[in-house]
């Protein structure tokens, strides 16, 4: 029902047809209306593309009137897709009707392998290869990511299985199209110092579904300059900062004009904009993420002091990053231009603690201890980058053990992108992926790869490998769909179907089905640990596979869980795996699903009309 609801948003262009004689007299008097008024009615937006492809077939002047080029198929393609238009430059020529033909192609493509995702990868992580598919298709990639867009903005609760796996698909192609200019990025000369388009980089890798850009991003930060300028211009109305033009990058050389743009620059990101340390939530990746940073007017040393940074050097102070132990921090040079300078010769700035001015002694204080002279040294953009990726690989390491690894996952590519032979990386990286059962072929390509690199890993490479291998010939051993069917003898216990909402009795979580066992089929260990003798009805009773509120996926046993007489969505990544259509009151399984438990559907209807319509009634 799903694909069938969206396939029908895609309508056929019809080809232009050789004009006919305008024989009726309705068509006649609207052949002679005026240009402007006729192109007015084309444009109203009340005519689809095939409408225009046949009035364009009447006669020649309505034919002239829609020529490829002109406004009213531009109209048409600005009215059905909005975000392309972003694109195209006012001044090219396009020819509007064939970039719909090559738009409307491109969306029947990606629905089509959208489509066959689900069948292709519902028992397994969607393989290293399987975007194969998406990155062999012709025509402008932006098209393409475009549809998927359109498909996760569709209303309602229904097309769950085709957002879940657009947003899949969407995410790998961006987070391939920003890792391939990172590492472009990173091959610039050591004295290219674009610090800001660098952290944009890896903010754009860790959200590859927001519409981060470095002009959305940098006309914010032009924005805090202009309020910089005003505050300035009431200190000193003749200070040269005020007469830099966008994009320059001139620098002022007398300190005490250099100080008048700090100490503007501190009224206004601290004092008028509130801009402040995250002391409260310090360990938040969002600290990281520059448009977060804007957004919430905090974050951590780090991204402060690269807001303070970009904002110094576009008024003409050329501030220094300091790749500080504990606390990052900026320099600025009170010294002579050419003359040999030590640590003593700057002045630290503490973006984090609203640009305070330290001392060498006083940033000893700040993290209390001594530390080399070398610690005080400017750092290029990689070191930055380096560091910055260092702390999110901190905070991914922090994830629960229910979690996706997102941030790990996305950290590790980010570290060895710029670093590429790191072992131990290297090796964390294979070990999570094991560990998630994910794409073992890759895990045996890292694995070859740390071997080449340091034979003395060869004690854990060895275990990875015979782990990894057996998890392949498991793999291609698995026969057909395991079909459950309710009505067989030996699932007369089971009291609950895929679908439900439900509550846990005794943590509260609320969750829904998407698999049971008449039995736990967990190994002895988990049933040891997970303490299951001590429950009444013990391991000898149906279990069931619940996707969590919280994000995680357990195994409950039966006696544990109760129907929720106040059933809502339930906010895990992976429902859509599983489900089509959230109803109100349960999830309704996609065609796989249903495959592996065909009778469980009619179950749930029943469960439904008996509980909720029954408090229904009981309310009224």
């Amino acid at each position: 029902m799903a694909a069938a609801a969206v396939d029908s948003a895609m309508e056929v262009v019809p080809a232009q047809a050789e004009e006919a004689a305008p024989e009726a007299t309705g068509l006649s008097c609207l052949v002679n209306l005026p240009g402007e008024v006729l192109e007015y009615i084309l444009c109203s937006g009340s005519l689809t593309a095939g409408d225009i492809g046949r009035v364009s077939s009447t006669c020649r002047r309505l034919r002239e009137l829609c020529q490829s080029s002109g406004k009213v198929w531009k109209e048409q393609f600005r009215v059905r897709w909005p975000s392309l238009m972003k694109h195209y430059s006012p001044t090219d020529y396009v020819n509007w009707l064939e970039e719909y033909k090559v738009r409307q192609k491109a969306g029947l493509e990606a629905r089509k392998i959208v489509a066959s995702f689900s069948k292709r990868f519902f028992s397994e992580h969607v393989p290293c290869n399987g975007f194969s598919d998406i990155e062999n298709l012709e025509g402008p990639e932006i098209f393409f990511e475009d549809e998927l867009v359109c498909i996760l903005n569709m209303e309602g609760r229904k097309a769950l299985t085709w957002k879940y796996y657009a947003k899949k698909i969407l995410y790998y192609l961006r987070q391939q199209k920003i890792l391939n200019n990172l590492k472009a990025f990173l091959q610039q000369p050591d004295d290219y110092e674009s610090y800001l388009e660098g952290a944009v980089y890896i903010d754009q890798y860790c959200n590859p579904l927001s519409d981060i850009s470095l002009k959305d991003i940098q006309a914010q930060i032009d924005s805090i300059v202009e309020l910089v300028c005003k505050t300035l211009r009431g200190i000193n109305s003749r200070h040269p900062s005020l007469a830099f033009k966008a994009g320059e990058s001139s620098m002022i050389m007398e300190i005490e004009l250099q100080s008048q743009v700090l100490d503007a620059m501190n009224y206004v990101l601290y004092d008028q904009l509130k801009f402040k340390g995250n002391r409260m939530d310090y360990y938040n990746a969002l600290n990281l993420y520059m448009h977060q940073v804007l957004i919430r007017r905090t974050g951590i040393p780090i991204s402060m002091s690269l807001l303070y940074l970009t904002v110094a050097r576009q008024l003409g102070v050329p501030l220094e990053p300091v790749n500080f132990p504990s606390h990052f921090l900026l320099r600025w040079c009170q010294g002579a231009e050419g003359a040999t300078l030590d640590i003593f010769d700057y002045i630290y700035i503490d973006a984090f603690g609203k640009g305070k001015q330290l001392t060498v002694k006083e940033c000893e204080y700040l993290i209390g201890q001594h530390v080399t002279a070398a610690l005080y040294g400017v750092v290029n953009v990689k070191k930055v980058l380096q560091r910055m990726v260092g702390n999110l690989l901190s905070l991914g390491k922090r994830e629960g053990i229910d979690q996706s690894y997102q941030l790990l996952r996305d950290s590790l590519d980010l570290y060895l992108a710029m670093y590429p032979d790191q072992v131990q990386l290297l090796l964390l990286q294979a070990r999570l992926y094991f560990h998630l059962g994910i794409w073992p072929e890759k895990v045996l390509d890292i694995l070859q790869h740390i071997q080449t690199l340091d034979p003395g890993q060869h004690g854990a490479v060895g275990y990875l490998v015979q782990h990894t291998l057996e998890h392949i010939e498991r793999k291609k051993e698995e026969v057909g769909v395991e079909v459950k069917l309710r009505s067989h003898e030996k699932h007369r216990d089971v009291c609950y179907s895929i679908g439900l909402i439900m509550k846990h009795k005794r943590y509260g979580y609320n969750c829904v089905i998407y698999g049971w066992d008449p039995t736990c089929m967990m190994g002895h260990e988990w049933i040891r640990n997970m303490n299951v003798h001590s429950l009444p009805h013990g391991h000898h009773q149906p279990f069931y596979n619940v996707l969590v509120e919280d994000g995680s996926c357990r195994y409950a046993a039966q006696e544990n869980l109760e129907y929720n007489v106040e059933p809502q969505e339930i906010s895990h990544p992976d429902v859509g795996r599983y489900f089509s259509e959230f109803t109100g009151t349960h999830y309704i399984p996609n065609a796989e699903l249903e495959i592996r438990y065909p009778e469980d559907l009619e179950s749930v209807y029943e469960t439904v009309q008996n509980i909720y319509s029954a408090k229904k009634e009981n309310v009224e």
